[in-house]
């Protein structure tokens, strides 16, 4: 990572995690993209990705694949405002909706989870058929984030045209995660949120596949979404199975990609103590500011690309310099 990167101030108004976090994702600015190509991935018998591709003519800059968090997708602002500044910089960028996400809901008899590392290893090896002689550099964003790590270091063979990886926020132990949503501080308001956003997905499978399995019972959380829903359709006999074998955080001594991980100290649902025992590996960077939130970080004075996202602007940065 860039050691001459501006530090993170929040504005004084707005400094704790929890009013970072909500700021980000409920004001998440105007992004208004070039028109994209659209690509369909299957990844089962009855299931397909959507990626989105911001195409550009510069056969000799990298490929950046960018994937959403919980609840997200290709539409959303931080992934918009993103593309559209690396597009702007001659990168292509592929704009991944995981599965029953975005503009590939109700395109598949099930939902992603937070240990979908085959969907993003398939997502990889599409791009790299169709990019063989470009670098690519991948991006996961929160519960991308652990996937992205899960991918890198679980033992699979990757391809040699990736150059690098960006974790942003993840959540690389997924019970303390999931605990923490659903009782930390802010609770009640993320939980809102974010069981709006998978009630529509769910919604969605329900009506394209209703043979599929289906959520049964009422979910006031994610914790119960997970217990009724993803672990028993991922194939593990229970949540805590699922948490403990899709957290990232036991893979991470294993990469041998250079990878950078960002993730603020205040985090309302990911404590700084889960990192700790991970200096170890040489090819993982870790970027730890104070304050930011999950994936707010605007800050108190603008940063070189002219506005106060500044996780876009280390993320260009990266880019830029890797």
């Amino acid at each position: 990572m860039n050691d001459s990167l501006i530090p993170f101030h929040p504005h004084w108004l707005y400094r704790g995690g929890v009013v970072q976090t909500i700021l980000g994702s409920q004001f998440p600015g105007e992004a208004v993209l070039p028109p994209r190509k659209m690509h369909k991935i299957p990844v089962g018998p009855r299931s397909a990705m959507i990626s989105l591709e911001l195409e550009n003519k510069n056969n000799k800059s990298p490929i950046i694949l960018m994937a959403h968090g919980m609840g997200g997708c290709s539409e959303s602002g931080y992934m918009r405002r993103i593309a559209l500044k690396l597009w702007k910089r001659d990168f292509g960028v592929f704009m991944m909706n995981q599965r029953g996400s975005g503009p590939g809901i109700g395109l598949s008899e099930n939902l992603w989870n937070g240990g979908s590392s085959e969907d993003l290893d398939k997502m990889v090896n599409y791009i790299v058929k169709r990019h063989s002689k470009r670098s690519l550099l991948i991006v996961g964003f929160s519960l991308s984030g652990n996937v992205l790590l899960k991918y890198l270091g679980e033992g699979r063979t990757l391809p040699k045209n990736i150059h690098g990886a960006f974790a942003v926020n993840p959540p690389i132990d997924l019970k303390t995660a999931s605990q923490l949503l659903c009782n930390g501080k802010g609770s009640a308001i993320f939980n809102r949120y974010y069981m709006r956003l998978i009630r529509r997905q769910c919604q969605a499978l329900a009506e394209c596949f209703p043979e599929a399995v289906q959520p049964e019972g009422k979910f006031k959380n994610i914790w119960d979404f997970d217990t009724v829903y993803t672990a028993p359709v991922a194939g593990f006999k229970d949540v805590e199975e699922y948490y403990r074998k899709s957290s990232s955080k036991q893979f991470i001594e294993s990469i041998d990609v250079p990878t950078n991980i960002l993730c603020s100290k205040d985090d309302p649902f990911i404590p700084p103590g889960v990192f700790d025992g991970l200096c170890g590996n040489g090819y993982v960077n870790t970027l730890f500011p104070d304050r930011g939130g999950h994936m707010g970080y605007l800050t108190s004075k603008s940063t070189p690309l002219g506005d106060n996202r500044w996780m876009d602007y280390v993320i260009v940065d990266w880019v830029e310099n890797t």
